[in-house]
């Protein structure tokens, strides 16, 4: 029994007493009732005889299994945490948010695995649908709107739209293949003594004025989010040894280049075809552009290879090019292929415009050059990029449309 608690001292039965010789506390509003106890000291639990504790040996078998369970506990939760940072990992990297990370590169990515390709209402087919339509030629109207409806490329010239104007000009399309939540393709075609062996294209701005103008389209390419892509200078390398300017080509593209990549903008730099410079040698000129910071390589533009020839060619290239993405231009592709150039006969329309997952380098099928737009005056056309009706609705016919 605890402390107080004896029938021996009359002082304890009282409710509240002090000690003997000791005066009571007065406790202001405090009633000591019956039910109230005091706290008892709690002895100790006296060790039974003859019982001991664990030996040393007992003591580092029990510590060796503990530290055994924590390594197999460890081991699990890092396994665990591995797959899931693999997981997140490609959600970010691969995923439909990756596109929009700050740290995410756009040359990393196919630009049009995620997002349909968009069509300009104001392309050259479909005013001329307008045109002939008015003239009372339904049938006709019918298939330049059809033709008119395929995604084409929106090539951007000094002449059409200079410095001061390019800028608002490419970024309304921009801003509509936003909302569309699809990616325009931009040709930029305004290089210094650009189509130097034909003339027929003849054109372009000084070195100086050059790198402004791509600035201004760069800046606003940029504000897009993945909404636009770029192809490079049409034929700008493959014709710099026939024009004699490859250090002048290769340092104007370079920079052209660093202003498109820095502004975050997916871009094909423009390798010529099948018919024209041998693998090696347009693969050197690429690399002394920089294309490792590009997506990659665009083949065929305003060409007439078939598949058949220019895929061989563009894997080649890739190879060289420690796998670069490219894109085709299959525009005006679908006939056997022709050395002739500028306005040749019997031609087909090729694959229409979609992304490619084959397990190839392609990015994507394109049609970078409009069909019906002139390759220039010779068999008959107008100058070259004005749209010829005569000829659209021929190659539309003849695809069987």
């Amino acid at each position: 029994m605890g402390r107080g608690s004896s029938g021996d001292d009359p002082a304890d039965d009282t409710p509240g007493a002090a000690p003997a010789g000791r005066t009571p506390p007065r406790l202001s509003g405090h009633r000591h009732l019956p039910g109230h106890v005091r706290r008892q000291e709690v002895p100790p639990v006296p060790t039974p005889r003859g019982a001991r504790g664990p030996s040393r040996d007992e003591v580092e078998a029990a510590a060796r299994e503990q530290r055994r369970r924590r390594r197999r506990w460890w081991g699990a939760g890092a396994g665990l945490a591995v797959v899931a940072a693999t997981v997140v990992g490609f959600t970010l990297s691969e995923g439909p948010i990756s596109r929009s990370l700050p740290w995410s590169d756009p040359q990393d990515a196919n630009p049009f695995a995620d997002r349909g390709l968009y069509t300009w209402p104001d392309a050259q087919a479909a005013v001329a649908a307008d045109t002939v339509e008015a003239q009372g030629r339904a049938d006709d109207a019918a298939t330049l709107r059809r033709l008119a409806d395929v995604p084409t490329a929106i090539w951007l010239t000094p002449e059409a739209h200079g410095r001061g104007e390019v800028g608002d000009h490419v970024r309304r399309i921009v801003a509509d293949a936003a909302d569309a939540d699809e990616v325009a393709v931009f040709v930029v075609y305004g290089v210094t003594d650009r189509d130097c062996t034909g003339q027929l294209s003849a054109g372009g701005l000084p070195p100086e004025e050059y790198a402004a103008w791509v600035g201004e389209i760069a800046s606003a390419l940029g504000t897009g989010d993945g909404a636009a892509a770029a192809v490079l200078e049409p034929d700008g390398l493959a014709a710099t040894f026939e024009c004699g300017n490859t250090d002048q080509r290769v340092e104007l593209l370079a920079g052209a280049l660093g202003s498109l990549v820095d502004a975050g903008v997916p871009t094909y730099v423009d390798a010529g075809h099948s018919d024209w410079r041998p693998v090696d040698e347009m693969a050197d000129l690429l690399r002394r552009v920089g294309v490792e910071k590009a997506r990659g390589f665009a083949t065929n533009v305003a060409g007439y290879q078939a598949d058949a020839d220019e895929t061989p060619y563009a894997e080649a290239l890739s190879s060289r090019l420690g796998g670069a993405h490219y894109v085709t231009d299959s525009g005006r592709n679908g006939a056997p292929s022709t050395s002739e150039w500028c306005n040749p006969d019997a031609r087909l329309l090729g694959d229409e415009p979609a992304a490619v997952d084959d397990g190839s380098a392609r990015d994507a099928h394109l049609w970078v050059k409009p069909p019906g737009e002139s390759d220039g005056t010779c068999n008959g056309g107008p100058d070259a990029g004005v749209f010829w009706v005569e000829r659209a609705l021929s190659m539309a016919a003849a695809s069987g449309w």
